[in-house]
């Protein structure tokens, strides 16, 4: 389907997703005061949220029922975050953290070279 709606586009006030999600409004609201989501504001100052808050809503009930905490839940989403920003070279995957050791290790090793040829 060509004409399906963008996931990013904040179309949805707060009753809406009451009705989608099964959650209450109050938590949806201390879910946005943990962090846990961050939906739009529309002139009016209300709440809009977007098909991927809507999704991230129900991964958060879900986490919920698993009887896992706010911090877990943090905890998860911040490891989430963290594999998004992996790069792909080649076939090869490295993290940004593992790729500025790689460039630590490179210009150390290049150092030591040209310490050794000015001898």
């Amino acid at each position: 389907m060509k004409n399906k709606i963008p996931q990013h586009l904040a179309i949805f006030p707060i009753s809406n997703v009451v009705e989608m999600t099964n959650l209450t409004a109050r938590q949806i609201r201390y879910y946005e005061e943990q962090g846990l989501i961050n939906p739009l504001r529309n002139k009016g100052n209300q709440r809009i949220f977007s098909l991927n808050d809507i999704e991230r809503l129900l991964e958060i009930k879900s986490y919920i029922d698993q009887k896992i905490n706010i911090a877990g839940i943090k905890a998860i989403f911040s490891s989430k975050k963290q594999e998004d920003n992996v790069i792909v070279t080649n076939d090869f995957t490295f993290s940004e953290t593992e790729l500025e050791e790689i460039f630590s290790f490179v210009q150390m090793k290049m150092a030591l070279l040209k310490g050794n040829k000015e001898k």
